[in-house]
């Protein structure tokens, strides 16, 4: 049965916005806003979607202001509200490589390991997880909040910066040196507890988990379909690990099967040239939404 009333869904205003958009469609969920609007409009009747910032959205969920919502494991972490955490969600800005908050240095600074920390003076937005890293290392420090270009900071108005970064190109190119990581976070689909504890609304949500998680499969694949003489199968299965378990289905001709696979992308440039040479013909490489194991 539908839910009587919509479950109100948050979504990662910011960095996170347009790679959690394009998940989204993947998984089937097409979300349309403005640029300017934060209450963007989603094709399922059951979801209201509205656009909220990451650092505050656990607390939205947390005290039922939102059913459910995306945002970085980092700020739940930071918030210290208590949320049901449905799943990690393998995506980030710009890779699929984790988010990661990380103590950096000057490059020319004596600072070499955490314990150097003792009596500095660090800026960083995440405040309340900063202290409780240095507190299990015994260290005390001077944490300030910082409301952005936190890089720029150092070494003129702080010793050391905690930072969010994916590659680490960004601080390297202000001459800055990691010495430690803090956390790595990934997003994470949340919800209320009492939300969750209802039946209809969970049965809701691990559907959508299912096909995020399936959209989050089928990224990095392809499904490879082909033209196969009968002879040559069990060499294609032999030479080929990937082709091991592949569907294979008759054709009209008794000599020929269809064979159908899926397999990472990035092995099919390699891959097409030697199922050539094995005799394959009429290879189509098609692209994946959802891959659900």
């Amino acid at each position: 049965m539908p839910l009587k009333t919509p479950l109100r869904f948050g979504l990662p205003k910011g960095s996170l916005e347009q790679s959690t958009i394009e998940l989204l469609a993947r998984a089937g969920f097409k979300v349309q806003s403005s640029s300017r609007g934060y209450k963007p409009y989603i094709n399922d009747p059951e979801l209201d979607a509205r656009l909220v910032r990451p650092q505050e959205m656990s607390r939205y969920v947390a005290q039922g202001f939102l059913d459910f919502g995306i945002t970085g494991k980092d700020w739940i972490l930071e918030s210290g509200h208590k949320v049901a955490v449905l799943c990690d969600l393998a995506y980030s800005k710009a890779t699929s490589l984790p988010a990661r908050w990380v103590v950096a240095v000057p490059e020319e600074s004596p600072i070499k390991s955490i314990k150097d920390l003792q009596g500095k003076r660090i800026a960083t937005e995440l405040v309340e997880t900063v202290k409780r890293y240095l507190a299990s290392h015994g260290v005390t420090a001077e944490i300030e909040f910082s409301w952005g270009a936190t890089e720029v900071k150092v070494p003129e108005l702080v010793d050391a910066i905690v930072d969010l970064t994916e590659t680490g190109s960004s601080l390297r190119a202000n001459k800055l040196r990691i010495i430690d990581t803090i956390v790595e976070s990934y997003p994470q689909l949340i919800a209320n507890e009492a939300v969750y504890a209802d039946p209809a609304k969970r049965k809701k949500l691990e559907n959508l988990k299912l096909l995020l998680i399936g959209a989050l499969n089928a990224r990095e694949k392809v499904g490879l379909k082909m033209n196969v003489p009968k002879v040559v199968l069990e060499k294609l299965a032999l030479t080929l690990p990937a082709l091991r378990n592949p569907t294979v289905s008759p054709l009209a001709h008794p000599d020929w099967s269809a064979v159908e696979i899926i397999i990472d992308e990035a092995v099919v440039r390699d891959l097409i040239p030697r199922l050539k040479e094995l005799g394959a013909e009429g290879i189509i490489e098609y692209p994946l939404n959802k891959v659900v194991y």
